[in-house]
C-alpha cells in the first residue's frame, strides 16, 4: 500500500473542501481538490485519476501548498502581462503615417517591406513575419491578387465567370 502524501496543516480538511467547492477559477479549484484529497490520505494515482492531472503534477501541487500555503494555489497565469510590442505607440503611429505613401522600394506595402522599415527604425533585424503582423494590426490587407497558374485556360475562366461551362 502506498504511503500517504504529507500535507502541512495550513488549513483544516473542511476549509480545504470549502475552498475546492467555492472557487470560480477551475485551476485553483482543482489545486485545492488535490490538497483536500491528499489530506484525506488518498494515494497519488487516485488523486491523478480524479483531477485528470499526472502523478508528478499532484506531488508538485502538494509541494507548493506545503511551502507556500493556500496562497500558493493561485493560478499565476492570470497575472502574466504577456510579451512586449516591438514598436511603441508612437512608432506604430509613425508606421501608420508612413504607410499612407508608397514604400521606398516601390510597389505596395507587404510584410517584408514593413519589417525593413521596422529594422531601420529599431536599428535591429526584424523578421518579415513581424512586418506582416504589424501590417495586419494596422488594418491593412494584402493588396495584390493571388497568383494564377500559367497553365490556366483563360477562355474557361471567362466562361465560368459568365456561368457557362465548357463541359455542358
Amino acid at each position: 500500500m502506498p504511503r500517504p502524501i504529507h500535507v502541512e496543516p495550513h488549513l483544516t480538511e473542511e476549509e480545504l473542501r470549502q475552498r475546492y467547492r467555492s472557487r470560480t477559477d477551475v485551476v485553483e479549484s482543482r489545486h485545492f481538490q488535490v490538497v483536500w484529497m491528499a489530506i484525506q490520505a488518498h494515494p497519488a494515482h487516485r488523486i491523478a485519476e480524479a483531477t485528470d492531472y499526472g502523478r508528478d503534477w499532484v506531488f508538485e501541487i502538494v509541494r507548493r501548498y506545503n511551502e507556500g500555503g493556500p496562497s500558493a494555489m493561485v493560478d499565476e497565469r492570470h497575472d502574466h502581462p504577456g510579451g512586449q510590442f516591438l514598436l511603441t505607440e508612437a512608432q506604430r503611429e509613425a508606421l501608420k503615417t508612413r504607410m499612407q505613401t508608397p514604400p521606398d522600394e516601390g510597389g505596395l506595402w507587404n510584410g517584408p517591406k514593413v519589417a525593413a522599415w521596422m529594422s531601420r527604425t529599431l536599428s535591429q533585424p526584424v523578421h518579415p513575419q513581424r512586418g506582416w503582423d504589424y501590417l495586419r494590426r494596422l488594418g491593412q490587407t494584402p493588396q495584390t491578387p493571388r497568383p494564377s497558374s500559367a497553365r490556366a485556360d483563360k477562355e474557361a475562366q471567362e466562361a465560368f465567370k459568365k456561368g457557362v461551362s465548357k463541359t455542358r
